[in-house]
């Protein structure tokens, strides 16, 4: 059901927003039905890519990690994104009785990970791991994301398409909010001294 719908949603957004919008299912269903699944392809793409193809910005010199560095550094990708899809969840929860939207946690968990599909598929590119490659394929998806986000939260939260556009870009902000606040923490670890050791 999950991959007809996903497919669907490529092919026919609008439509099959109707569809999945008539969907029940528990937290639980979700995340061990989808998103546990979803959430380890871009770990697992850079992991194999960062220890067995290398890092590189141009395409010419490749950089490694470790196993034992790459290890933990997927294992904490991994948990992020799963933590990640339920704080979004969350706040598209939290802000939908402002827009005259009720759907419950479980359904808002639900929308984000089909809206969210694109990004985790792109996440395979990181088998590849070249910088402008990469960028180039997850813009592609962000975009995608974005469209199914704007289009979707009319249908599936049942409000009109003048506040479910505003409650989409609110969506948004929270988001690119979260984006910048992880990067922010990267940073600062990588600055006391835990960033990962890469071999020539």
């Amino acid at each position: 059901m999950y991959l007809q719908h996903m497919f669907g949603l490529l092919y026919h957004p609008k439509s099959e927003w109707d569809s999945i919008k008539e969907e029940d299912h528990s937290l639980g269903h979700v995340y061990l039905t989808h998103l546990i699944f979803l959430a380890a392809i871009p770990p697992f793409a850079v992991l194999v890519g960062t220890t067995q193809f290398g890092w590189s910005i141009i395409g010419k010199e490749y950089y490694y990690l470790s196993m034992a560095t790459a290890v933990p550094l997927a294992i904490g990708f991994y948990v992020a994104l799963l933590a990640g899809m339920f704080f979004m969840a969350y706040t598209t929860y939290w802000m939908e009785k402002t827009f005259g939207a009720e759907a419950s946690l479980e359904r808002c968990l639900l929308f984000t990970t089909f809206t969210s599909t694109p990004m985790f598929l792109a996440g395979a590119i990181g088998v590849l791991p070249i910088l402008w490659l990469d960028v180039f394929v997850v813009m592609a998806a962000v975009s995608y994301t974005i469209y199914l986000l704007y289009a979707g939260v009319p249908i599936f939260m049942n409000i009109p398409q003048e506040r479910g556009f505003i409650f989409a870009t609110s969506i948004c902000t929270v988001g690119m909010c979260a984006l910048v606040g992880i990067m922010a923490a990267t940073v600062i670890i990588w600055g006391s001294g835990i960033a990962p050791q890469l071999l020539g």
